[in-house]
């Protein structure tokens, strides 16, 4: 079980809504960063319904770590829902056009109204939100081709209402990130840990791991093979985790494995990418 049971709504998740819900006013559209691994899981219906008025647009940050198979179905799936989407590898600026392409056709019914009314037209204002540690700033630095917000590995590092202009037709206000009170579903929990959404005292490291290890012999079988040579997944994940203990140095005297310290590296390769190109859903 994954136990999120520490101080899971703190005070920083309460002054975060409370922002989000001041700003609402301010903005045209509103983008919502998902991770392309797991994008159903990083869905935060809390701050879905709390951006419900406005145009809303689903990016699936990270697509260079996600199964490509995955990421395109699943893109279909949220379109045929009704919520726009779209993918886009932040560090590199793939799929950068077609968000502006999108920004631009959520805000055309606007700026009809604004020419009909004979006033100038201004720039679309855009909120970008979702889960802490989900991308928010590196989006930001991309798509405006500077370095316009803090960035950082650790989940919530945004600070405060910050307005970045692309050209002089778009604004952007970043916000911090934000979670709902409560996961109910262990399966999402550990997903979201798997991603470092949550924080580390909210899950067991060494169970995520193995999670993870069972979600790649079912689902990635050549990654482990590829990754650690292991060739027999018939074994228990608890066995496979101190096969690469072993094959990592990870050991405390008499060749006992550390693997606790081999699930926390695990977690990083994961995250990173070098266990290779995966989706959680």
């Amino acid at each position: 079980m994954i136990g999120l049971s520490v101080n899971w709504f703190p005070g920083h998740m309460v002054k975060a809504r409370k922002e989000i819900e001041a700003n609402l006013s301010l903005v045209d559209t509103v983008i919502i960063l998902l991770d392309a691994r797991a994008p159903f899981s990083c869905r935060n219906p809390m701050l879905e319904k709390i951006v419900s008025p406005k145009n809303k647009i689903l990016l699936l940050n990270k697509s260079d770590l996600a199964d490509p198979l995955s990421l395109n179905r699943n893109i279909q799936i949220l379109n045929k829902s009704g919520s726009p989407a779209v993918a886009m590898n932040s560090l590199t600026g793939q799929g950068k056009k077609q968000i502006i392409e999108m920004i631009a056709a959520s805000f055309a019914a606007k700026a009809q109204a604004f020419e009909k009314k004979g006033r100038r037209l201004r720039a679309v204002r855009v909120m970008v939100t979702g889960v802490p540690n989900i991308g928010k700033s590196t989006f930001l630095n991309n798509i405006v081709g500077r370095k316009a917000s803090a960035t950082g590995p650790q989940p919530g590092v945004t600070k405060g209402k910050q307005w970045v202009r692309l050209r002089k037709d778009i604004e952007f206000m970043d916000t911090p990130g934000i979670m709902w009170p409560k996961i109910e579903n262990e399966t999402q929990g550990l997903n979201l840990a798997l991603l470092n959404i949550v924080g580390a005292n909210a899950y067991d490291t060494y169970n995520t791991a193995l999670y993870l290890i069972n979600f790649m012999k079912e689902n990635y079988p050549s990654h482990l093979l590829e990754r650690f040579k292991i060739e027999d997944l018939s074994v228990p994940a608890e066995t496979i985790l101190e096969r690469i203990s072993f094959m990592k140095g990870h050991l405390r005297a008499k060749s006992v494995p550390e693997v606790d310290k081999t699930a926390q590296v695990l977690l990083q390769e994961f995250r990173g990418g070098k266990l290779g190109r995966m989706s959680l859903e």
